[in-house]
């Protein structure tokens, strides 16, 4: 059976993107499917939020034909968790791919030899629609589209919605949009919930019902290298996490 491959996608930072990642990798993990993320932004963040060693064989290298996917792979403290950080030379790879035949393709050439091995190869994209950016549309079977609760979260979504579009009818016919899933939200912020009904009205079969709200503990998980289910479980994010993780997985089985 080949892994489900799913990327986190907003053109825009700060949006949860990474904590998405995470922390979902991290909760089916925990429902015991062997996930494997991949942090594909110069800011490895990711590799640091799961205690990952930037000293190791990294995404960069594997991209570039350095080193094998397989090689690159590293366990996690935490069970079926594994990585292939991140590398700040990440930044650069547009300018090297630029001129190359199929220059849209090396990601999924150099990752299809690990479908096999996972449940779930979940992919934290940079924040930008670069060539790296490309590469992840072009390689995943789902995008999941972390959108935080703020004035221009529409005006943002139906620039992602074009770009999505456009790839499945150039590069990847067999994408599909998971859904998009509401970040950092704050029940006691009007425009919080406006946001959230504009866009479940304009999208509602895509909209996921789990929303991960905006908490203190969810915030500081990164920083002690922890997935806010190992950090604190009672948390209402890591219980978010984990409702998450159940719609994640009714969608795509």
């Amino acid at each position: 059976m080949k892994a489900v491959k799913v990327i986190f996608y907003n053109q825009k930072g700060g949006v949860g993107k990474t904590t998405t990642t995470v922390n979902l990798g991290s909760t089916l993990a925990d429902l015991g499917k062997k996930v494997l993320l991949v942090d594909f932004d110069a800011q490895c963040n990711l590799t640091g939020a799961v205690s990952g060693d930037l000293r190791k064989a990294n995404i960069y290298q594997v991209i570039v034909g350095q080193v094998a996917a397989a090689s690159a792979v590293q366990s996690t403290i935490f069970p079926n968790l594994y990585l292939i950080p991140g590398s700040l030379d990440v930044a650069g790879l547009s300018l090297e791919l630029v001129n190359e035949n199929n220059r849209e393709f090396f990601l999924k050439t150099v990752l299809e030899p690990l479908d096999a091995d996972f449940d779930f190869i979940l992919l934290d994209c940079p924040p930008s629609l670069g060539l790296e950016t490309m590469n992840a549309l072009a390689w995943a079977d789902y995008v999941l589209i972390p959108l935080q609760c703020e004035y221009l979260a529409m005006e943002g979504l139906n620039l992602m919605m074009r770009t999505i579009s456009g790839v499945k009818k150039t590069l990847n016919p067999d994408l599909r949009i998971l859904g998009i899933l509401f970040t950092m939200y704050s029940k006691r912020a009007l425009l919080s919930r406006q946001v959230v009904e504009d866009i479940s009205e304009f999208f509602s079969d895509l909209v996921f019902k789990t929303i991960i709200p905006r908490t203190v503990r969810l915030s500081e998980a990164p920083s002690h290298g922890l997935p806010i289910n190992y950090y604190d479980r009672s948390n209402i994010g890591a219980k978010a996490f984990n409702e998450l993780a159940k719609e994640v997985l009714s969608r795509v089985e």
